[in-house]
């Protein structure tokens, strides 16, 4: 099977490759820059596909029982597995990982405290708001004054669609608002199978998500939102005198280490739970969307995340702040420039294979050319296993490099006409 993907993916590349030598011919210099990046953009695709493929072939991923389904290293992002992971699919309570995405923004950047006092209005009343009613509730009562923080774990743990609401109408000033800024965000997070109609999650037409949608959002809160994250492993929650326990079972497993994040249900959406999963330095996500009970969507959940953990590791064969390579900074102050894979440049690789992985870094354009701003994508490093390409990462510039004084500029011109002519590095003896 694994031959067939690889012959038809030189196929692919030689196709691509053609197209690319026949375009090259008939465009102008900025016609060339872009279809440059068109072509690397479609060979990465090639790459990513085959490589999904590999992984799945080496490791044996599990059947799962559900109508979507995906597994992901929080840490590089690869996606160890998957099925039907774009496909629509109503989120129910899941919803609420982004409202508590907003509210942990509005707390990291200030906008509002943990402390401030919020006035339960009849619309996050249960008795006053029929819609309401016979769902997951924290049990807010009308003019009841409660802090953001008490709100904010009702929401997380109890699951509490009254919290959702008192917490929207305070940050937006009304529910319609905040589901503005749930859509806008989710433009931004790139969750390209998702709309929201509420702020927590119960039935609404055209609400929809996706297991892979949901997988990105969950990894953003964890990655950018510690804090906020760390409410979803409590397993119980009190208010007013009533003691309820995080529906999210996964929580009191004995043989993974669970802490978070969040179950769903709906008569259309089947049973849903995206959990995360800890062992030593690594953590793994995992959607389940669409199961046919509640306890097939535990079973299936911790069936992937014990797979991933069994079958890939997470490495980093290049650190976050150290230099991978350095480059001439033509025209620049500085002669050199330290280039690196970014901020994220951890990778997954079947267990046992992170020293057999090969490093290798592709610029853009020939020479770099200041000026050259810090963090500036300039290439893209490649991670190869077996002569496979099994992750890309964006080649950075790590320091800014501003542009020399003219006469420096000038030098840098004939060394550089000069290397181009001769086809030798002129300016490595200079």
């Amino acid at each position: 099977m694994f031959s067939m993907l690889l012959a038809g993916a030189e196929l692919c590349i030689k196709l691509l490759a053609g197209c690319y030598c026949k375009l090259l011919m008939w465009c102008d210099l900025k016609a060339m820059k872009k279809i440059r990046q068109v072509y690397w953009l479609l060979l990465l695709q090639v790459f990513i596909g085959v490589a999904g493929a590999r992984a799945d072939e080496w490791a044996g991923a599990p059947g799962i029982a559900a109508q979507a389904w995906i597994l992901m290293d929080a840490d590089s992002g690869a996606v160890l597995t998957e099925g039907n992971a774009d496909r629509p699919v109503e989120p129910a309570s899941l919803v609420k990982i982004m409202t508590s995405y907003l509210l942990g923004q509005a707390l990291k950047s200030g906008a509002l405290l943990a402390a401030d006092k919020v006035h339960v209005g009849t619309e996050a009343w249960a008795a006053g708001n029929p819609v309401l009613q016979g769902s997951s509730l924290m049990f807010l009562k009308r003019g009841d004054q409660v802090s953001v923080a008490e709100l904010n774990k009702g929401m997380v743990v109890a699951s509490g669609n009254d919290a959702c609401i008192a917490l929207a109408n305070y940050l937006a000033g009304s529910q319609d608002g905040f589901v503005t800024l749930m859509n806008e965000t989710a433009q931004v997070l790139g969750l390209s199978n998702t709309t929201f109609k509420t702020v927590h999650g119960l039935a609404a037409a055209g609400q929809v998500s996706s297991a892979r949608d949901m997988a990105v959002l969950s990894r953003a809160l964890i990655h950018d939102l510690p804090e906020e994250y760390a409410l979803f492993k409590e397993r119980a929650f009190t208010f007013n005198g009533v003691h309820q326990y995080n529906r999210n079972r996964l929580l009191w497993s004995t043989s993974l280490e669970v802490d978070g994040l969040k179950t769903g249900n709906s008569q259309e959406g089947g049973f849903s739970l995206v959990a995360s999963a800890v062992s030593g330095n690594r953590r793994l996500i995992a959607v389940v969307m669409g199961a046919d009970s509640d306890h097939a969507r535990f079973q299936e959940t911790e069936k992937l995340l014990k797979w991933g953990l069994r079958a890939f590791e997470t490495a980093m064969p290049i650190k976050a702040h150290e230099a991978f390579i350095e480059k001439r900074a033509w025209f620049g102050a500085a002669r050199t420039v330290r280039l690196n894979a970014g901020e994220r440049p951890a990778i997954t690789v079947p267990y046992g294979k992170a020293d057999a992985v090969k490093i290798s870094a592709i610029l853009n354009e020939p020479y770099l050319r200041a000026p050259l701003r810090k963090g500036q994508v300039v290439g893209v490093v490649n991670f190869q296993l077996d002569a496979l390409t099994i992750a890309q990462k964006p080649l950075v510039v790590m320091e800014t490099v501003e542009q020399a004084g003219w006469f420096s500029r000038l030098w840098d011109a004939v060394l550089l006409k000069l290397q181009q002519w001769l086809g030798v590095c002129v300016a490595c003896a200079v």
